[in-house]
């Protein structure tokens, strides 16, 4: 059986001189939201965060930073948004006594629409 994943749609739309955007999850929830949490989503660090979570498959955040290289705090705080957004799930684990969240990126398919 081959794995389901999912795919996120993005749609800014121009309004009143600005835009304003819809995140549609392959749920189908919507959440309203502004260009500023967009921005926040599209950098290059959570880009680069989203490749190695899923093709290394750390077993941890922890894990994870240290495969980027960067400060754990930094990357936690990258995964609360890509996960608030649906980019990202957490799984819990336990070893040794303490909690382990591993990250999962289980989209395949981000697609941008500008609506004008």
């Amino acid at each position: 059986m081959a794995k389901q994943t999912k795919n996120i749609s993005i749609t800014l739309s121009e309004k009143e001189g600005g835009f304003s955007f819809l995140l549609n999850r392959i749920q189908g929830s919507k959440k309203n939201s502004d260009i500023a949490n967009l921005r926040q989503l599209l950098s290059n660090e959570k880009a680069r965060l989203l490749h190695i979570a899923k093709t290394k498959q750390p077993n941890s955040i922890y894990e994870l930073a240290k495969l980027l290289g960067r400060d754990f705090k930094a990357v936690r705080q990258d995964i609360k948004i890509l996960e608030r957004f649906g980019f990202i799930e957490l799984i819990s684990a336990h070893k040794k006594g303490r909690e382990l969240l591993k990250p999962v990126v289980d989209t395949d398919q981000i697609t941008i629409t500008i609506n004008i």
